[in-house]
């Protein structure tokens, strides 16, 4: 037996009763609404909100944003060179930091050993664009036409200094694995829009300069203690989206049904006997991977879209693994319902040779991300899709390694760095924080991890304080347990 489920298993009939006096309520009103009870093949839900191991935990109140899409960018982006314009800086080229500045702030040990830390200003142009005045730099013309679509933080922290537990603190709320990712949360709370997609897909987009690439694992869109269910589906870059989804030779369609029914039927007596739930995920996962035999060819098939979609996009679009293909497939995704997406686009990494790698990472993510708003904005998909775009930290303002004024590096900096967001709820052309003249602290409304992942679960409609689940004998959320705020400032 099962030693986790012996308490259930010794609860009595008059312990039942005396402790669950609503439960029978509740199974004579699902019995009544039947498979409406969550949802499914509703009519007035065609899409069908439902969960497959449980029911979704719902939210408290209506939310702005049903769908995410959330691009990260592996690495952590230069603030300075893209979004948090420093003029000041060319005043300080190859002065040394002040120490008034750093304040005896941590280093990576990739620079702490330097002899000094000499500013290295941006080498790249900014304007003004829109009207919230939002400053870009020349590398990114594409998303500079749309700042007043978008909402800037320019004062995004974190503890993390290093990218394993960075990227995992960001996705998780905690910088050790093994917790629930944002998109598992979203999947938990939320349930499916879809039964024959998963309620969470990941894909690892390729990007054209590879000098200094990151380990991207599949711990970062792991379930952690809720149901295995909820954990992302990686679909992959080449070849099958998702291995060992097609049948193999010789085996037909009705062959491979008549195998799962078996399997199924082996499973369930193993539920029976254990009532372990990672035995019926693995029943209902099984389904899903049958029924995606069906729906992830279509999902994948671009043949129906208008070359006005590829337009948007950019002329990497129909290549699979870039970018800008992954950004298209993002929108068919949450289009037939899939609720969260996650891009990562690695190679963000710049230590070294800013100059020579930075202008292809802006190439590869600028006209596609452009791309994605106008086409949500076209299918009238915007203000339900929520797009995130930013990085696990920012970096340093002075030079790593060598430095001209042609060419330098930047370490990691977590005190300071930038992200974009716009539809689902999101206030556009906003702005919000300011960092010093050196991009090295926050001076003004600063926004931590945490404050950022409850501001996203107001926008799914959860109270981050509320969104719990039991696990080790205590109620865990993705907030933690430390002081989170809602940034009020960039909700519309």
């Amino acid at each position: 037996m099962f030693p986790a489920n012996d308490p259930i298993l010794a609860l009595t009939r008059r312990h039942f009763f005396s402790q669950g006096s609503h439960a029978m309520g509740w199974a004579a009103l699902s019995s009544l609404m039947g498979k409406y009870a969550l949802g499914a093949d509703n009519p007035a839900n065609p899409l069908g909100a439902v969960t497959t191991n449980q029911a979704a935990a719902g939210p408290h109140f209506p939310g702005k944003c049903k769908n995410i899409i959330y691009l990260h960018m592996v690495g952590g982006p230069p603030q300075m060179d893209l979004y948090d314009y420093k003029p000041k800086m060319q005043d300080f080229y190859d002065k040394d930091l002040p120490e008034s500045i750093r304040n005896g702030q941590r280093l990576t040990t990739m620079t702490s050993g330097q002899a000094r830390f000499p500013i290295a200003p941006s080498k790249f142009k900014f304007k003004q664009h829109g009207k919230s005045g939002m400053w870009v730099s020349e590398l990114l013309p594409y998303t500079a036409s749309m700042v007043d679509d978008m909402s800037f933080i320019r004062s995004m922290n974190t503890e993390a200094i290093n990218h394993e537990p960075a990227i995992t603190y960001i996705q998780t709320g905690n910088q050790v694995t093994g917790r629930p990712c944002l998109g598992a949360w979203t999947s938990y709370g939320l349930g499916s829009l879809n039964r024959n997609l998963p309620t969470f897909v990941v894909m690892v987009a390729r990007p054209t300069n590879q000098e200094q690439m990151q380990a991207i694992s599949a711990r970062l869109w792991q379930s952690g203690y809720l149901p295995g269910e909820h954990a992302g589906v990686s679909f992959r870059s080449s070849g099958d989206p998702i291995l060992y989804l097609n049948n193999p030779p010789g085996v037909s369609t009705d062959l491979r049904r008549r195998t799962l029914d078996s399997m199924r039927d082996l499973n369930q007596i193993t539920l029976d006997g254990l009532h372990d739930p990672e035995t019926l995920t693995r029943i209902q996962q099984y389904e899903m991977a049958y029924r995606m035999q069906t729906s992830v060819p279509e999902m994948t098939d671009l043949s129906n879209e208008p070359e006005s979609t590829f337009r948007f996009y950019g002329p990497e679009v129909k290549k699979p693994g870039t970018f800008a293909n992954t950004a298209l497939m993002a929108r068919r995704l949450v289009e037939r319902g899939v609720r969260f997406v996650q891009v990562y686009h690695n190679n963000w990494d710049t230590h070294g040779n800013v100059a020579g790698r930075l202008p292809d990472q802006c190439r590869d993510v600028d006209q596609p991300c452009w791309g994605l708003i106008q086409d949500l904005k076209r299918k009238g998909m915007l203000d339900s899709t929520l797009v995130i775009w930013g990085g696990e930290f920012g970096r340093t303002i002075y030079s790593q390694g060598g430095l001209s004024k042609t060419n330098y590096g930047r370490d990691h900096h977590p005190r300071c760095f930038t992200w974009w967001m716009a539809g689902g709820g999101i206030r556009a052309g906003t702005v919000y924080g300011e960092t010093d003249d050196f991009s090295y602290n926050i001076v003004k409304d600063p926004v931590h991890i945490r404050d950022m992942h409850a501001t996203i679960l107001k926008l799914l409609g959860f109270d981050h304080q509320r969104f719990t689940v039991r696990s080790q004998g205590l109620d865990q959320r993705l907030t933690g347990v430390e002081q989170a705020k809602v940034v009020q400032g960039i909700l519309a």
